[in-house]
């Protein structure tokens, strides 16, 4: 028995199937040819249908059996259908040739056995409907309590087809109603075996056994309840595409009963379907959104009960009012009238209550609009991300929805709805090819293993949820960039105005000091007079060296004075004077926005430094490469790299936020040896507006999406 929860198998014919499927091309193609032969007044002599009616309705079970074995080897719903099928169509054959055959008197050979096959044995089709539902979806016989449930159901629907094999024909004549025995066919043996009972058991017998084919169903259903009550994820769905069938059958049976000369149509099309479905089912049933079709089909159906219903209510109350004085043209118009104002004012109402009694997911314009507004209302991250939770649970159903979202500081941001199951899976979402958090839901149960047409609806929803993540992300960020941002400036201001008050300050006033003094004594006592200025000199050139410091605080002067390159040779030079360094650079350096420019050299400062402390390298290599509007920074050493799970430290974290200041990144790890730090800035506008007054001492936090 193979598992119907795997993957079908590729769809090969197997040799049973194609030998079924032209068996049953071969005898609805020959009962359409003995019908042609058998004029239309003999046969309705014989109260015959055309045998050819049945064929198109078997050949479909026969189509949807030989699908089902082709796909699901050995599940045994595939061999039912596919028996039945040609059974069905075997039956036709055998109307027709009883028609045919009993032209001629005497009747023709085969004539009994005609009528055998279509009379007595053509009963047994009845036992498709309960063997189908008993063994749906995976063709397993069921177990406990339903196992006799579905024996019963067999059993009862099978006691016609058993009585009608041994029962005189005239009693069974008299038993279904149809009257006398047409005279054509007195002229064959109708009764090669039968069991010599009295009339009167007979025909108890037979109303038993007629009562019970209705019945039967009643503890099939039970069988397929109680599986739809026990069944999860695929069998559940599975379990669905019976239940849309039955609505569909439904449906045709009602219209059947007000347009009777559609019935042979009808027939077709509900065993067509029917078979379709569960055909479907047993193979791929998450192929389609069965929910939403069967929430479709229902409230489509409704319409024509109601509007039945209606005008048969208005007709009857109409005709008993008013009588012969109402025409019937003016009551049918009224009926309709009544019906039409009465049905569209709930049309709305019960789609909604079918959709949801039916369990039925919500249109996906429906979910993505209401996903729309309630970001709209929403307020803050949190709530944002709440609502796309909201919308995410009502589109799949799911008890319990999360949403995680990293923040740019390394924290996550999650927020939930519903209880939280014992078992979770996470669903990436991504912004632009990057993975911006996780959509979270339960990892077992119906919305723990989603269909197709759920996941395809899931995929749409989640576009918005990434753009809602990515909102939610950088309205925060931006407001953190701010905050940070205003801090800096504020910071920088504060430094400049103690370092200024508190150093040079102090320093000028006692240069001025000692100027002074020079010149009081200057007149008396030339040698005090030149140590004053001497002394102020020599505080005057502390006094540059602070301002030198100041400067380079905001700006390094090498990189006016000698450029980024030489000004990075300076630097190596100067904090890793053993390691044996060389810069390499490639495109316009020249051109570069003071920022980029600024950042590049602190950013390498930092490597180099980190490098001569550190690395223990020999050889160091510094490649700068401005290309379109990105400028690349790499320093690689043949060091001893950086361990396995080693935590980053101040000097790695500032690498990454001085990139952040300007949208760009910086990656720490290995080039086979030893470590290479890459940063990426980019050459925007916006990154040249920031020039020189782009505070450093206090960098913005970094921006997780480029």
């Amino acid at each position: 028995m193979t598992d119907d929860t795997a993957p079908a198998t590729p769809a090969r014919l197997p040799a049973a199937g194609r030998v079924l499927l032209v068996a049953t091309l071969a005898v609805v193609v020959a009962t359409l040819l003995v019908d042609w032969r058998v004029p239309a007044a003999h046969r309705a002599l014989l109260a015959l249908d055309p045998g050819w009616v049945t064929g198109p309705a078997g050949l479909s079970m026969v189509v949807a059996g030989v699908v089902v074995l082709a796909r699901r080897p050995g599940n045994r719903v595939g061999a039912v259908l596919g028996g039945f099928g040609l059974w069905w169509a075997v039956d036709g054959l055998a109307a027709a040739w009883l028609g045919y055959s009993t032209l001629s008197d005497p009747a023709l050979p085969g004539a009994t056995t005609a009528f055998t096959l279509f009379q007595r044995l053509g009963a047994g089709l009845l036992l498709a409907l309960p063997m189908v539902l008993v063994l749906f979806p995976d063709g397993r016989w069921p177990r406990g309590r339903l196992g006799w449930a579905a024996g019963l159901a067999v059993a009862m629907s099978g006691l016609l087809s058993v009585l009608l094999l041994t029962v005189p024909s005239r009693i069974a004549q008299e038993a279904s109603g149809s009257g006398a025995l047409p005279e054509p066919l007195t002229r064959i043996d109708l009764d090669p075996v039968t069991l010599p009972l009295p009339d009167g058991l007979w025909s108890v017998l037979l109303r038993v056994a007629y009562l019970m084919i209705p019945v039967s169903l009643v503890p099939a259903l039970v069988v397929v309840v109680g599986r739809h009550r026990r069944a999860t994820g695929r069998t559940r769905a599975q379990l669905r595409w019976l239940l849309w069938a039955a609505a569909v059958d439904v449906l045709v049976m009602l219209t059947v009963s007000v347009l009777p000369a559609a019935a042979t149509v009808g027939l077709t099309a509900a065993v067509a379907v029917t078979s379709a479905a569960v055909a479907l089912a047993a193979v791929d049933p998450e192929r389609f959104d069965v929910d939403r079709l069967l929430g479709n089909t229902v409230v489509a159906a409704v319409p024509v009960v109601v509007t039945v219903l209606l005008d048969l209510a208005v007709l009857g109350v109409t005709s008993w009012a008013l009588g012969e004085r109402a025409a019937q043209r003016e009551v049918l118009v009224l009926a309709v009238v009544v019906a039409v104002c009465l049905w569209l004012p709930l049309r709305e109402r019960l789609t909604r209550a079918v959709r949801r009694r039916m369990g039925a997911g919500q249109d996906p314009y429906d979910v993505v609009a209401g996903l729309a507004r309630g970001l709209e209302d929403s307020r803050g991250s949190e709530a944002e991300l709440l609502a796309v939770a909201r919308a995410v649970s009502r589109a799949v159903r799911s008890p319990w929805v999360g949403v995680e979202v990293a923040q740019g500081d390394g924290r996550t941001l999650l927020v939930e709805h519903g209880s939280r199951p014992q078992e979770t899976r996470g669903l990436p979402v991504s912004y632009r090819g990057e993975v911006v958090g996780h959509l979270l839901l339960p990892a077992r149960g119906v919305a723990g293993r989603l269909r197709r047409a759920d996941e395809r609806l899931l995929t749409d929803v989640v576009r918005q949820a990434a753009a809602a993540a990515r909102a939610a992300r950088l309205a925060d960020e931006l407001q953190r960039s701010r905050e940070a941002l205003v801090t800096a400036v504020e910071d920088e201001r504060r430094r400049l105005r103690r370092d200024l008050h508190d150093g040079l300050g102090p320093a000028l006033a006692a240069v001025a000091t000692r100027i002074d003094m020079a010149r009081l004594v200057a007149g008396r006592d030339a040698a005090a007079a030149d140590a004053a200025l001497a002394a102020a000199r020599t505080e005057v050139g502390e006094m540059l060296t602070e301002v030198r410091r100041l400067v380079h605080g905001l700006r390094p002067p090498a990189l006016d004075d000698v450029g980024l390159l030489r000004a990075l040779e300076q630097q190596a030079a100067l904090v890793a004077p053993d390691v044996a360094t060389t810069v390499h650079a490639t495109g316009d350096l020249a051109a570069l926005p003071a920022a980029v420019e600024v950042a590049a050299f602190r950013v390498a400062a930092e490597a180099m430094t980190n490098v001569g402390r550190h690395a223990a390298a020999d050889t160091a290599t510094i490649r700068l490469a401005a290309s379109g509007d990105t400028l690349t920074l790499d320093v690689e050493d043949d060091g001893v790299g950086i361990p396995a799970g080693t935590l980053a430290g101040v000097g790695l974290v500032s690498l990454r936020e001085r990139a952040a200041e300007l949208g760009g990144t910086c990656e720490v790890g290995s080039n086979g040896r030893g470590t290479r730090i890459r940063a990426r800035f980019p050459l925007t506008q916006r990154a040249q507006r920031t020039g020189d007054a782009t505070p450093t001492s206090h960098p913005a936090p970094e921006e997780a999406l480029p």
